[in-house]
């Protein structure tokens, strides 16, 4: 545990934490369709970004039933979620690679349970009968729907692994691919998802080149880390596989959530938050960075036997951000509800004037300023 760890072992303020993502990531979808709306995304990266955040509000929902009951029984099955408290607010990774571990072996502990209308029944004649809360029961119900929610699967893992989509042939024989992965990162504790549009000129389809496929999916993912640039990702993927040619490289963070009910945030959002005074389920707001890396041209690169295409990627142009970002270019996005954005916007600070705003109102729909 360090200092920007919180446990959440109030079971009132864990539901309301719980709550509070349910309606987060039902508004990433949304999001994404308004950037796909203006153009910002594809329509198939508004697709590929609508499954990982249908991930991870499933992963919420599996968390919330393995935490429903846990804090009240006694003894060592007493635990409780932790979050990261500091520019992040979603739970620590270790809580998904516990739940990576639990889902391993989710079909063994179902076997071993007994079926949820046995328990509610014996929950019902314990009430009825001896007057007392059964707790125990809660919590073995409430476990095994943590399980069932666990072999049903379509949760946000620590590592989703590479996926290739075909996107059509490409001039001189070549195909055309978008993949996608994503990253739960454990520096940063906020899924990070990642798409690559490249080229193919090898002689076997890439999903079906064992060989090589395999060893894409663990280059990306070993190369999957918030504090790598994208520049060097991109030239990395484009030095180890002569034949893969990547031509644009995404990467999308979703998160860090503020919320003055479970984090600690320091600036302008600090002030924002405080400000508004917003009910519970409307003091928060989620950061959303788009970063995008272009290849513009290509250069030959004579060996001994052959020459080797090797992409030149764009970098920022503008006051060398770009050599520091690593980038062609980066956009900034913050979803909030409609009271933190009044007071976002009364206040007008400059961090914010570049920033895209996302406003959930109450009916759910979504509003973009900026």
């Amino acid at each position: 545990m360090t200092h920007d760890h919180k446990v959440l072992n109030d079971d009132l303020a864990a539901r309301r934490y719980f709550a509070k993502f349910a309606r987060i990531t039902r508004m990433m979808a949304s999001v994404a369709q308004e950037m796909e709306a203006d153009q910002s995304l594809a329509t198939r990266e508004t697709e590929i970004l609508s499954g990982y955040a249908g991930a991870i509000a499933a992963t919420f929902q599996a968390l919330s039933l393995k935490y429903l009951v846990a804090g009240r029984i006694t003894g060592p099955a007493r635990r409780h979620l932790t979050i990261d408290l500091h520019e992040s607010g979603f739970p620590i990774y270790q809580e998904l690679v516990a739940m990576a571990n639990d889902a391993a072996q989710a079909a063994q502990h179902l076997a071993g349970m007994a079926p949820e209308a046995d328990l509610k029944d014996r929950m019902i004649r314990q009430i009825v009968g001896a007057r007392t809360i059964p707790t125990d029961l809660q919590y073995a119900l409430s476990q095994r729907l943590y399980f069932e929610a666990l072999a049903a699967g379509g949760l946000f893992w620590p590592q989703m692994h590479p996926v290739a989509e075909w996107t059509g042939d490409r001039p001189q024989g070549r195909r055309g691919y978008t993949l996608h992965w994503a990253v739960y990162d454990s520096q940063l504790n906020v899924p990070v998802v990642y798409i690559l549009d490249l080229e193919d000129s090898g002689r076997t389809a890439l999903p079906k080149d064992e060989g090589r496929w395999a060893q894409v999916q663990a280059h990306l993912l070993a190369q999957s880390v918030g504090g790598l640039k994208l520049v060097t990702i991109a030239k990395g993927f484009d030095t180890d596989f002569d034949d893969l040619h990547p031509k644009r490289l995404r990467r999308i963070h979703l998160g860090p959530m503020y919320s003055t009910a479970f984090t600690l945030q320091t600036g302008p959002i600090r002030e924002v938050l405080d400000e508004a005074r917003a009910p519970a389920g409307e003091d928060w707001a989620l950061a959303w960075t788009v970063e995008d890396l272009e290849s513009t041209r290509v250069e030959l690169e004579k060996g001994w036997f052959s020459t080797t295409e090797r992409q030149v990627f764009a970098l920022d142009p503008f006051s060398g951000r770009g050599a520091d970002l690593g980038a062609t270019r980066m956009s900034r996005a913050i979803i909030l509800p409609q009271r933190p954005f009044q007071v976002l916007a009364e206040k007008d600070p400059e961090g914010f004037r570049e920033v895209r705003k996302f406003v959930v109102g109450h009916s759910g729909r979504v509003m973009v300023y900026g």
